[in-house]
């Protein structure tokens, strides 16, 4: 049927890095759609590729009748007798190998379109099972070009792209540039696998560190979690059981070498290290670096610290639009209010005037009060006796004229705002 078909099967498979058999089908398949265009759709046909002769034989099936009605389906058993087998009975079925150059030029090139198809299917499943399997690396491509604010990468074998969202804003590329990617998915669309890559995934970072860091790749460091804003800054919390390995400092590696070359990467993104702890206390104040935190007070009921900074460390601590603070809340999992030390003062001397509005409240005990969790009089009046009676040197009975004192004073002040309103 083709010169040399078995060494272009052989070649194509090669070529292609699909397996050989499935060439075979294809062709074997080709050739059937082939006879039906030419001899009729209904048509009983088998084709097999015969690898000693190198060519596929297609073989047309005939019932064997007593008058033939339809020549293309159907043989007479005086000429099934006379030509093909003297033993043939009514209602055999006998096969006859018919040669593929009576196909004609049409029924040929829709052959080859079927065989074309057949093989770019192959190549787009053998495409999807491979990245599929590398779902979550890291590569490398070049950009191909740009569709609808899409970047398409080229691959090598396959494309890939990076949608709008998944893209650092303020980075572009030029049509050629070098371009390294995260994983995240590998779809299967009408028009192939779709692999979807991405630079603003909080894993693209982790994977840039295992590439950079043999300690992560190893197993010796740990990345306990990160917190990025793409682009701008990342803060990521590191940690390990080896007593003579410093996390933090070998991720940053020597002066800062291997963390520079993942900013580099991500063209000027800041990295913070945070040493992780098991002392929420401590790892929160690690995540708020580079500033330096005075005291703690922690809620661990609503999973909440107030921490409290020099006046000087406020900015550095909340950073530019609250950034610093934001990424050490989603870091370490707690809720974090950061105020200075002026602030804390102001708010414990309104919290004692507060409290001191209540007869028999002076300053000692506003601030045992205070201390105990009651901040100003509308906490207080929230209470119940039983538990406010709890603090040393209260009674039930005194909690109790207290509270109801609080009360008046909190809807007296709720009043005056309604008439000022």
């Amino acid at each position: 049927m083709l010169p040399e078909l078995k060494r272009l099967i052989e070649q194509m498979g090669k070529d292609k890095g699909i397996d050989k058999e499935i060439i075979i089908d294809a062709l074997e398949t080709a050739m059937s759609t082939a006879a039906r265009k030419k001899l009729g759709p209904h048509v009983e046909v088998e084709t097999e590729y015969n690898e000693d002769a190198g060519e596929i034989e297609v073989f047309l099936f005939k019932t064997v009748v007593e008058k033939v009605l339809d020549p293309n389906t159907q043989i007479s058993l005086e000429e099934t007798r006379r030509d093909l087998d003297a033993d043939a009975e009514l209602g055999d079925s006998l096969g006859m190998k018919i040669e593929a150059n009576t196909f004609g030029r049409i029924a040929v090139q829709t052959a080859k379109q079927i065989i074309i198809q057949k093989v770019k299917d192959a190549e787009r499943n053998k495409i999807y099972e491979e990245y599929k399997e590398r779902k979550g690396e890291l590569l490398n491509g070049f950009v191909q070009r740009f569709e609808g604010g899409n970047i398409i990468v080229n691959l090598g074998i396959a494309e890939g792209v990076i949608p709008s969202d998944e893209q650092i804003v303020r980075e572009s590329y030029k049509r050629g540039e070098r371009i390294r990617a995260y994983i995240c998915d590998v779809k299967r669309i009408s028009k192939g696998p779709q692999i979807i890559l991405s630079r603003t995934h909080p894993s693209f970072l982790r994977a840039l560190f295992e590439v950079e860091v043999p300690e992560i790749s190893e197993g010796l460091i740990e990345i306990v979690n990160i917190s990025r804003e793409p682009g701008n800054r990342t803060k990521i919390s590191v940690k390990t059981n080896d007593k003579d390995i410093d996390p933090v400092g070998a991720c940053v590696g020597m002066r800062g070498s291997r963390v520079q070359s993942i900013v580099q990467e991500l063209r000027g993104e800041k990295i913070d290290i945070i040493p992780y702890s098991d002392n929420p206390v401590e790892y929160v104040c690690n995540a708020l670096s580079p500033a330096k935190v005075d005291r703690v007070t922690v809620d661990e009921e609503v999973q909440s610290m107030e921490v409290v900074v020099p006046d000087d460390q406020l900015s550095l601590a909340i950073g530019k639009n609250g950034q610093n603070v934001r990424l050490a809340v989603r870091l370490t999992g707690w809720k974090i209010d950061v105020k200075s030390e002026t602030i804390e003062t102001e708010q414990i001397e309104e919290g004692y005037k507060s409290l001191m509005q209540i007869s028999g409240i002076g300053k000692v005990t506003a601030e045992l009060l205070f201390n105990e969790g009651f901040k100003n009089v509308a906490a207080l009046s929230t209470e119940k006796p039983e538990m406010l009676a709890m603090t040393p040197g209260i009674s039930e009975k005194k909690a109790q004229a207290w509270i109801e004192e609080a009360r008046k004073i909190v809807a007296g002040d709720a009043g005056k705002k309604e008439e000022q309103v």
